[in-house]
C-alpha cells in the first residue's frame, strides 16, 4: 500500500474552495472508485487555514500510475492552476497491515 500526503496552500481560502470543488463535483468520488484506490480524503490543519491535507491511499503504483494517466488528473490539474495552489508532497509505502503488537496498546478503541 502507498499512501501520498499532498499538500494544498494558497492564499485567500482557495485550498479550501479547491478541495470544496473536488467533493461538491463528484470529483473525489469519481477518484475513490478508481481501481486500486483506498482513502481519497481532505483534512484541514488547525494553525493553518491556507492549507488542505489531501491522505490519497491506493493499492500499489500499477494503480497510481493508472491514476495519473487518467483524464482525471487533467481536470485535477486544470482546479489546481484556477486557484493557484502549491502542492509539497510526501510519500509513505506500508510494510505492514496493521500496527505491531507492541504498539497496539497504545490505541484506544
Amino acid at each position: 500500500m502507498i499512501t501520498v500526503n499532498l499538500y494544498y496552500t494558497g492564499e485567500n481560502g482557495a485550498a479550501r474552495a479547491f478541495a470544496s470543488e473536488m467533493v461538491q463535483s463528484g470529483t473525489a468520488a469519481a477518484i475513490r472508485a478508481e481501481e486500486g484506490n483506498l482513502r481519497y480524503e481532505y483534512f484541514f490543519p488547525m494553525d493553518d487555514p491556507e492549507t488542505v491535507l489531501l491522505i490519497d491511499q491506493w493499492r500499489d503504483q500499477a494503480a497510481i500510475d493508472a491514476h495519473h494517466a487518467s483524464p482525471m488528473m487533467q481536470k485535477i490539474a486544470a482546479l489546481r492552476e484556477r486557484y493557484d495552489l502549491h502542492m509539497r508532497a510526501e510519500r509513505f509505502v506500508s510494510d505492514e497491515a496493521e500496527l505491531p503488537d507492541k504498539d497496539q496498546r497504545f490505541i484506544r478503541r
